[in-house]
């Protein structure tokens, strides 16, 4: 006897697979959004929102977790074999810890963010980016000392210099950040036709 196959079941499914997947080209803005409608509009929401540039939220995500939904930090290890504890509680798209999450999600009233959702994860970088933009007198478009803060901590940013690993990374977020700005301006009109899709 052949089983019934439950078709709410399977799209179920093959939704949760699309959204959770990571993009196949993860260094082009177009192919990104190409692939992932939806995340064209919650990054431009954000944009629009807080005032962070779309290409600097992608090039943040980009080094911090490769779009990759459910990226942790690597397991330290013991005498370099056994698995050990991770360094710290970063997770998802932003790779935000948990402090820094909660305190999101208390000062923007969104209680039930999730660091495993993309539309979350450009929210919580618009609201970081625009607090170090207050605190730090940082522009949102300046992606190398955005990422600086980002990555240090607003209350470590002033010691960046003593950490050269950190200084290589922002350049390079710095870089990605400017192929995405200029893969943009070839899509984002078509892009922007596509208004009426529900998100």
């Amino acid at each position: 006897m052949s089983k019934i196959i439950n078709p709410f079941l399977v799209f179920s499914i093959l939704f949760i697979s699309a959204c959770s997947s990571v993009p196949k080209n993860t260094s082009s803005s177009c192919s990104i959004f190409n692939e992932r409608y939806l995340w064209y509009k919650h990054a431009k929401k954000t944009e629009e929102k807080w005032g962070t540039p779309i290409y600097v939220q992608l090039a943040i995500i980009k080094m911090e977790s490769d779009f990759d939904w459910l990226a942790k930090p690597a397991r330290q290890k013991i005498f370099k074999v056994i698995p050990f504890k991770r360094p710290s509680s970063s997770f998802g798209y932003s790779q935000a810890v948990k402090g820094t999450w909660e305190q999101y999600k208390k000062e923007t009233g969104n209680k039930f963010a999730t660091r495993t959702r993309f539309k979350d994860s450009v929210d919580f970088i618009g609201w970081y980016t625009n607090k170090t933009e207050s605190i730090l007198k940082i522009s949102k478009k300046d992606t190398y000392r955005q990422y600086l803060a980002y990555h240090e901590g607003w209350g470590a940013y002033k010691n960046y210099k003593d950490n050269q690993k950190v200084i290589i990374l922002a350049k390079k977020v710095e870089k990605q950040a400017d192929k995405y700005k200029a893969q943009l301006k070839k899509c984002q009109k078509r892009l922007n036709k596509n208004k009426y899709i529900i998100f």
